[in-house]
């Protein structure tokens, strides 16, 4: 797909003007979104109700709507905390996705498991990547490149985050430890069914559908008793063919995806949202803003 187009999850829809003054750099965008959106476990306030209910707001449009409602001034203006966007790592990788691809950069998010956050664990994350000309660069807009981090958090190597695809590999290689990936140590959401799932929303945001961490379709579970294991090796095998520049592998994905039921979210999802609200199919529809 073409990475410089605006997906119906990240355009800015009527609020597209909004993006005309931010910077042309992919720092100063990402500086910009982190004064937007406020994480909803990590950002040191404790939300409830309408407001923590803005972690479902799929749309980057949806998005740009409840911060203009509440503040109502270009994006650049600083906003206090409490009045950011109460978001995740999807939030701040998507609108800074959003942006770039205003600005006519090639962009889309990654999923995988970060090794930054806590030592020892392995937390579920999602990244910015750009196309700077060259080469596919890897960024993470929710981290201040001013804070104490041991690598370049605008140019990440691979191993402080690994995609999805290659931790499912190492894990069944047995390389790599299941129980030290997932949102929390000791969490029971971890481990190798949590991993594999994250394979299929890698492929899902690499074709454009960037759903949230708590959508659920196809054969995607919450165990891997019955689960298609040899169907999710399949796919992981082929993303990682894709990143390291197999053109076959890439085509392959977008066709077996295009195709497949199970791959993708035919126009409905079952929200687990972390919320509390109650798990439902929901109908993957775009509102009207």
């Amino acid at each position: 797909m073409d990475y410089a187009i605006q997906t119906e999850y990240s355009d800015p829809g009527v609020h597209a003007q909004l993006f005309d003054a931010l910077p042309d750099d992919v720092a100063g965008i990402a500086a910009v979104v982190r004064n937007l959106v406020i994480h909803y476990r990590g950002g040191g306030i404790e939300f409830t109700g309408d407001r923590l209910a803005e972690i479902d707001h799929r749309w980057v449009e949806a998005m740009l709507t409840t911060d203009q409602k509440r503040n109502g001034t270009a994006l650049a203006v600083p906003r206090e905390p409490v009045d950011r966007i109460v978001g995740c790592c999807r939030d701040y990788t998507l609108l800074t996705v959003s942006a770039l691809r205003h600005k006519g950069i090639p962009a889309r998010s990654r999923i995988g498991f970060a090794d930054y956050f806590r030592g020892g664990y392995n937390h579920d994350h999602v990244v910015v990547e750009y196309w700077n000309g060259d080469r596919w660069v890897m960024t993470d807009a929710q981290l201040d490149p001013s804070g104490d981090h041991p690598f370049d958090t605008q140019d990440m190597p691979r191993g402080p985050f690994l995609s999805a695809a290659e931790v499912w590999l190492g894990v069944r290689s047995g390389d790599l430890n299941a129980d030290l990936f997932g949102i929390d140590p000791g969490s029971p959401i971890s481990g190798g069914w949590f991993i594999r799932n994250y394979v299929h929303f890698q492929l899902a945001h690499l074709q454009g559908d960037e759903l949230l961490l708590w959508d659920n379709w196809g054969t995607m579970t919450d165990t891997l008793d019955g689960a298609d294991v040899e169907l999710t090796d399949e796919i992981a095998a082929l993303l990682v063919a894709s990143d390291n520049g197999d053109e076959t592998a890439t085509k392959e994905l977008t066709d077996r995806y295009q195709t497949s039921p199970d791959l993708r979210p035919t126009g409905r999802s079952y929200i687990t949202s972390p919320t509390g609200a109650p798990h439902t199919w929901i109908e993957l529809i775009r509102p009207a803003v």
